[in-house]
Order: structure tokens, then sequence, then C-alpha cells
């Protein structure tokens, strides 16, 4: 359950509908869906994204500091050059996925809803002796997204981080609501993860379970530096990357059009010449309904599994894309 601060006012505009799930507390959509997505496809409008966790890390170390701790190079990171970055587990598993930028003299991040306890209990636990405040600003300050090519202006002093998919701004929570009005129309979650989906962009938690390693999901390179120093389960990214391929792989999926509901997440894969009973092969991660190409999503599948080969997810016809190679 989201804290009340959590939950956004612009639940209250006209036509809102709550997302569920991990996406509590802010708008699933407001009354259409594909008129949404068609909005932010054109660099219209906006993402109400207040429900994830903001994190700030200050001090005169704090790039080198994390640059210890994270899988991507920021030792040298420009202000206003925005990243990506993980946390690994010693085995190399994914626990974290933060979105990075510097303002030249905090770094700003946000990350998946509720898990700020968690990574700032990490993050307190290696601060040794380096000069570094981390805290949880997730009260104070809301995440809004806003579309490739759109020409709506930060407010002034707002910390923005500027990516090929789009601006992310850190706002300050009391200005939401008349930041809203201003720069209508709102587009809810649902639209902004169809578009998420259609681009193969991996979510934490969605794309990834207890297991993943940041092969399978595509994140070498934009999230993990193949080139730099130590850093926990540097191992498992450099032995997989220089001697082997990882256990699974990311597909984007077709699906069948003529099916009323949508495979959940943990919906069965399977190869759709063995049928509903054949063997599980992977799972569906994210599904969605997207304004162009209908019926989409994301899976994970065992490397094996033949990039030409007609799936099933549960009982939905499914055509792959390679999104990871086998």
């Amino acid at each position: 359950m989201q804290r009340h601060s959590t939950i956004s006012p612009l639940l209250s505009l006209p036509g809102a509908v709550p997302a569920e799930g991990r996406d509590e507390g802010v708008a699933a959509h407001y009354g259409d869906l594909f008129r949404e997505q068609r909005a932010l496809a054109d660099g219209s409008g906006f993402v109400d994204l207040s429900h994830r966790g903001v994190i700030t890390v200050s001090g005169p170390d704090r790039l080198s500091w994390l640059h210890l701790l994270l899988t991507q190079h920021l030792s040298e990171l420009p202000a206003g050059e925005a990243t990506e970055a993980l946390i690994l587990s010693a085995h190399g598993h994914i626990e974290h996925a933060l979105y990075l930028v510097d303002d030249g003299e905090t770094v700003w991040a946000h990350i998946e809803p509720g898990t700020q306890e968690s990574l700032l209990t990490y993050l307190e636990s290696m601060k040794f002796f380096y000069q570094v405040e981390a805290a949880d600003r997730t009260d104070e300050f809301a995440v809004v997204h806003l579309p490739a090519g759109s020409i709506a202006e930060a407010p002034e002093g707002v910390v923005v981080r500027e990516t090929a998919q789009g601006r992310d701004l850190f706002l300050p929570r009391a200005a939401l609501e008349a930041y809203a009005a201003a720069n209508s129309p709102a587009a809810g979650v649902l639209a902004y993860e169809a578009l998420r989906v259609e681009a193969h962009r991996p979510r934490l938690g969605f794309e990834t379970d207890h297991r993943t390693i940041p092969h399978e999901v595509g994140l070498i390179g934009s999230a993990v530096h193949l080139q730099k120093g130590c850093y926990r389960g540097q191992e498992t990214v450099a032995r997989v990357h220089n001697l082997g391929k990882p256990p699974r792989r990311l597909v984007f999926l077709h699906l069948d059009g003529s099916e009323v509901h949508l495979p959940g997440h943990g919906t069965p894969v399977r190869l759709a010449a063995d049928g509903e009973e054949g063997r599980q092969l992977g799972f569906i991660t994210t599904s969605a309904r997207h304004h162009e190409l209908g019926p989409i999503a994301l899976a994970l599948v065992k490397r094996n599994v033949p990039v030409d080969a007609e799936l099933l997810a549960g009982d939905t016809a499914a055509a792959q894309e390679v999104v990871v190679e086998p």
C-alpha cells in the first residue's frame, strides 16, 4: 500500500481511473487510453509519475561514491546529463534500478514505488568515511514525465532529467496541481507503459525477478558500464559478457488481437506447437494495448527458444521479435 503522501491529487481530474498494484496512487487513465497514447506519441501532455520514489545524494564525494556502488560510470558524470544505473546482488542479480541526473550539487534519482527504504538502508550501510548524504525526498518531490518532442517548459529551478524518451521533472509536490492545470492533457500510466513496452524498455519488478541478471533484459550499455572499476556483482557481469550467454532473454510479442483479455504478468509462455499443455519456456512480464500495434507484450523466455518460433502466452497466440540476442 502506498503511503498517503504519494496518493496523487490528480486522481481528482475528470475521468481519472486509479491504477492498481505497483502503480497504485496515480491514474491508470483519464477515460481514453488510446487518445492518451497518441498524445504522448505526438509529444503532447504529461504523465503523472508522482507515486515513484525520489532520492537524492549530496556531498562532495557523491559521484565517486556512487561510482563504486552502482553499475554505471559516474565518477565524471557531467551536470545535467541523464543516465541510469543498477545495484546488483553479490551474485549479479538486479536489486535496484535508478534513473539519475546530477544538478552540479546533488544527484537526483527516481526509483520504483516503495523501494526507497531498502535502497537507502543499503546506501547508508556503505557510507563509511565518504562525505555524502542520501535522503528520501518522495514526500517533497513528484516525478512528472514529458514525452519526447514536448515543447512544455519546466518551471524555473526544477531539476530535469532529459533522455531520448522525454524529460522527467522533479517537481515540488505542492506544485503538481498547478503544473497539471497549465500543461494538459494528462495521460495515465497505462499509456506510458504501452509506449515503454513498444520501446522494449525493461522495468524493475516487471521484466525482472529475484534472479535476473542485466544481460537478460538488455541493460548492458544503457545501465551497465563494462569498463569501470569494481562494484558488487561485477564478476557475474564480466563472466557472462566474456565467456557465456545469459540463461534467459527478453522478447517482444505481438499478441493475437482477437482475444478480449490481455495475458497478465507471470502468464506462462510455451511453444505454440506444443499447445497449452506444453513445457513452460518463460513468462509474460508486461502486456499492453497499443494504439497502433494492438495487444503487445514483453516476456522472458529461455535463451534457446528459436527466434522464429510461434509462441503461446497462456492461450493467446504470440509472434516474437528479438530484443536480446540468444
